[in-house]
């Protein structure tokens, strides 16, 4: 077996050896080459302790990332390698981390620590790999397995249990039965978990190519990190759109998305509002009023909780909000669009309604309207067609020299040239726009 490191990586180990001391690369980047896949991050253990790795790598840029636990990032080309000392860890109190470590020179002590056997693997050029606890084995097989006790591991950091779910989810692979009763069990420690660490290990698991299975296996333990999903799992939509309950449904609709991370968000809230805005008419059809507006004040609030980004919280949540929209295929509707979302967010609507709509009894028809869309969508970007202030052929000191003052008058006129524009009654032409400032300004 050969694995290919990248020269900044291998550069990295020979000055640990050139110092005296072993090292290997584990983890993730072991993993990841014998799936064929690039490594994101090449991480090496060694017996080093940090101060030792300090020295070692006098002349390289090195950052005190993790002291207390043995680590050390160093930069080597322009990348990070995170160097870890080989540890035992001390009992975990709080489900997080460590209290306490104990360093070691001892591989193969550093490996029984690890969370997951894929993850339990080093490497190293000349010596080869070493493989304590079948991680290989796992690999081929498609399983996923604790390394020593599930239970053990799950109590040590509550964040394994969603990793499983995202590696289950990422790599398509099977929980094994002990791995599986134990996160089940074990599920309530993620609440000691901070919103941070449970967003990262979400974003991933929602864009795994096997995302629908783990969302509909595991809906218990994601409800415990997400509690305002638990009204939908079992929730019947009692509509003839609908054939699926509220959670089936999502799940669906999130598997049959493109992989981005913004619209599989707003799919997996677009409809938390519906069991609270049920209500059933006369021939006993389910209806959902209200509901974009109460899923969109839950997303916002699970994303707060979270920590996401303001400007991911922002685009998520108008997606939700407007995901029940009707979309008309006609150029002047899909420019009212584009000046309210911007074409990157007006793609990721369509995207969404897509999906929703592929996950319903009259997909067929519906799909064909947003595919028109598309099509003018296209067409009206291609021809640079005017949706936005920038795009008119007039601006603010055109209309001052019209003699308009400056102020709120200028962007009041500003703007109702653009919606005249965008609904074609005026073309975007400067002499026929300064035109129509000046008679607006008179009033």
């Amino acid at each position: 077996m050969n694995i290919k490191i990248p020269e900044y990586a291998m550069r990295a180990l020979r000055v640990l050896e050139s110092a005296g001391f072993s090292a290997y690369f584990v983890g993730g980047c072991v993993r990841d080459s014998l799936l064929g896949t690039l490594p994101a991050d090449w991480d090496i253990a060694t017996n080093a302790l940090p101060e030792q790795v300090k020295t070692a790598f006098r002349g390289y840029t090195v950052v005190d990332t993790g002291l207390k636990h043995g680590t050390v990032t160093v930069v080597s080309d322009y990348h990070n390698l995170e160097i870890t000392t080989y540890r035992i860890d001390g009992d975990y109190s709080d489900a997080r981390r460590p209290d306490s470590v104990i360093f070691t020179t001892d591989l193969h002590e550093d490996l029984k620590r690890r969370d997951f056997t894929v993850n339990a693997m080093a490497y190293h050029p000349e010596q080869g790999l070493v493989d304590d606890w079948g991680g290989k084995r796992d690999l081929k097989d498609k399983v996923l397995r604790c390394v020593g006790d599930p239970e053990q591991r799950f109590k040590e950091d509550a964040l394994r249990i969603l990793r499983a779910l995202r590696f289950g989810a990422v790599l398509g692979f099977t929980i094994e039965p002990k791995t599986e009763a134990a996160l089940r069990q074990k599920r309530a420690l993620l609440m000691n978990i901070s919103g941070e660490r449970i967003r990262e290990e979400l974003v991933k698991l929602l864009c795994g190519k096997n995302v629908q299975q783990i969302l509909l296996t595991y809906r218990s333990i994601l409800g415990e990190v997400l509690p305002e999903i638990r009204p939908a799992f079992d929730f019947d939509q009692k509509n003839p759109h609908h054939y699926l309950t509220v959670w089936e449904h999502t799940v669906q609709a999130i598997a049959g998305s493109i992989p981005s991370i913004r619209v599989r968000l707003a799919l997996l809230f677009h409809d938390l509002g519906k069991p609270a805005s049920f209500s059933v008419d006369e021939k006993g059809i389910g209806h959902f009023y209200g509901h974009p507006e109460l899923s969109e004040q839950a997303a916002r609030e699970i994303m707060h909780r979270l920590r996401f980004d303001n400007a991911t919280i922002d685009r998520v949540t108008a997606l939700v909000r407007y995901h029940d929209y009707d979309v008309v295929p006609q150029s002047k509707s899909v420019k009212r669009w584009l000046n309210r979302l911007g074409e990157e967010g007006f793609r990721e609507l369509l995207a969404v309604k897509a999906a929703d709509r592929s996950a319903t009894t009259h997909k067929y028809e519906n799909l064909s309207v947003i595919q028109l869309t598309e099509n003018i969508l296209d067409e009206v970007i291609a021809q640079k067609q005017c949706f936005t202030r920038e795009q008119l052929n007039i601006n603010g000191s055109d209309l001052m020299d019209l003699g308009i003052p400056q102020g709120k008058e200028i962007g009041r006129i500003l703007d109702e040239l653009l919606s005249l524009v965008i609904d074609e009654k005026l073309p975007n032409q400067p002499a026929l726009l300064k035109k129509r400032a000046a008679a607006l300004w008179r009033g």
